[in-house]
């Protein structure tokens, strides 16, 4: 629940402050600045509407996964079968969620830094001198 509603804030804050954009204002709206030269000109799906629209779809299912159990408590699912009464596995449950945030969160990274699909990131030097937006060439092995 508090994930659903930190990435629903997250969201809803990148929809006020795209209402509140003006463009001549070049100053305090930094949004199509880059670190090098020129503006983004072409974000593809990862435009400021684009970026709030998946937190907001994420909140939306992090939502309905916190309201699943409560809505179909009486499901046989939630039931032991030798003894036949109610019961909850709140470690398997708990492990399940563990699960499914490390692999969303992988896939964001792994998508979101490689050239697979999504932006890139920005790479610089020890010293902070050169900076320059890259994609990042994983090594999967240890």
């Amino acid at each position: 629940m508090h994930t659903a509603l930190v990435v629903g804030w997250a969201g809803s804050m990148a929809l006020y402050e795209l209402a509140i954009f003006d463009p001549s204002d070049h100053v305090l709206d930094p949004i199509g600045w880059s670190i090098i030269e020129g503006t983004v000109m072409n974000p593809g799906i990862w435009s400021y509407e684009g970026v709030a629209g998946a937190h907001i779809m994420f909140s939306s299912i992090c939502f309905l996964a916190v309201i699943w159990p409560w809505v179909y408590w009486d499901v046989e699912t939630f039931c032991d079968e030798c003894i036949g009464k109610p019961s909850l596995d709140c470690q398997r449950s708990f492990g399940i969620h563990l699960f499914l945030s490390r692999v969303s969160c992988f896939g964001f990274g792994a998508f979101h830094v490689t050239d697979l699909y999504g932006p890139e990131i920005c790479v610089s030097d020890s010293y902070g001198l050169t900076r320059k937006e890259q994609f990042v060439n994983p090594v999967w092995s240890m």
